[in-house]
């Protein structure tokens, strides 16, 4: 079956790291989050995945390739120019990106499904396609059912008892909320849905194309299956991921590396004080990692490959990109590090002399040049 990832946004909303990378190449316990997704649609017989893509968009070319190591076949669509040898982006909207696809070389000739590179998802999409079939819908969305104090985090999804969608609202508060069913970006179409989306214009799917569904009446319907959902919209998102994830309450990824000792993962070639170091897990550390006599490391914490973490160093419940050195007396707390920058769980940046600035040094530099 055919499968439209949308991948093409900056990612304003995780800066400073979509500074570098694209959304998708975010990575989840050492792998992109679009790794993930890309593994769950080949489980489900997903095989040919079409990508747009417009911000860094090599990146995220380079590590995927062709999709043959997934098991898929990878095709992309690039929303830009080049101008003075320089990649403009030009994304044309979620719906605008698919649209292009389809006039190319009329790729979606059947049912397809259309997911945000940036989640993490569990979904039964097998079961979510028959349903969408059953119920003989042209676009259907896979809903989740949240708290009612929850929903003005999200797109809210009015249905009646029969599952026909009538309506939207945007982050609605509790008290206008006409419904506790969300929009989790994940979507199935017919190709019926091309003759609503006009050519060559930035045309949004929720902004644009859903509510013309609803205005012609057709066939569009809330389906309501369980499953985990994770967002990575924020930076505290990345970070709550990250902290989920390592805790064990998504069960489909595991953690990499080998356990050396109750929750301690460890990669290859490490360089840990064990007699004289106080490591709480679930902790990871990466591979080439070196962590001095007198560091403390409380979990769940992520430390990447090719770091370097001082002597009286202290870490909990963070995130430490690759070649990163951590110096002597410094305390992380509920953070993400991530070369030249450093902030909290919520993405906003230190700035206080206390907070020993200094170490941060550019996650590209080899940790053995790091050691002073």
């Amino acid at each position: 079956m055919k499968a439209m990832i949308l991948a093409a946004g900056k990612g304003t909303r995780v800066r400073p790291l979509t500074n570098e990378i694209p959304k998708p190449m975010i990575p989840i316990v050492g792998k992109p989050v679009m790794e993930y997704l890309i593994e769950e649609l080949a489980r489900h017989g997903f095989d040919q995945i079409m990508i747009n893509i417009s911000h860094l968009p090599e990146k995220i070319e380079s590590y995927f390739g062709n999709g043959e190591r997934l098991g898929v076949e990878i095709g992309y669509s690039f929303e830009g120019h080049i101008e003075e040898g320089e990649i403009v982006s030009e994304a044309l909207g979620s719906a605008g990106g698919i649209k292009r696809i389809q006039e190319f070389g009329g790729f979606f000739d059947d049912t397809f499904l259309v997911v945000c590179g940036d989640a993490l998802i569990d979904l039964d999409l097998t079961k979510a396609v028959r349903e969408h079939w059953r119920r003989g819908a042209v676009a259907s969305i896979c809903t989740l059912t949240v708290e009612p104090e929850a929903v003005s985090d999200y797109g809210v999804v009015v249905s009646d008892e029969h599952g026909q969608i009538s309506s939207f609202q945007e982050k609605p508060s509790m008290e206008d909320a006409l419904s506790n069913k969300v929009n989790t970006g994940v979507y199935i179409f017919e190709p019926d849905v091309f003759d609503l989306i006009p050519s060559g214009e930035n045309f949004d799917i929720g902004a644009d194309l859903f509510p013309s569904i609803v205005a012609k009446g057709l066939p569009f319907q809330a389906i309501d299956l369980p499953f985990n959902w994770i967002d990575i919209g924020r930076i505290s998102d990345y970070w709550e991921a990250n902290q989920k994830i390592m805790s064990g309450e998504l069960r489909t990824i595991p953690m990499p590396g080998t356990e050396v000792k109750k929750g301690v993962w460890v990669g290859l070639n490490t360089s840990v004080d064990w007699d004289n170091c106080d490591i709480t897990g679930p902790v990871y550390i990466g591979s080439g990692t070196r962590i001095e006599a007198g560091a403390k490391i409380e979990g769940p914490t992520w430390i990447g490959h090719g770091c370097y973490i001082r002597k009286g160093a202290a870490i909990s419940k963070s995130i430490i990109f690759e070649y990163t050195r951590i110096g002597s007396e410094s305390v992380v707390n509920n953070a993400v590090a991530y070369g030249k920058f450093f902030v909290d769980k919520d993405g906003k940046p230190f700035d206080s002399p206390d907070m020993h600035l200094d170490w941060v040094t550019d996650s590209r530099i080899p940790a053995h040049k790091l050691v002073s």
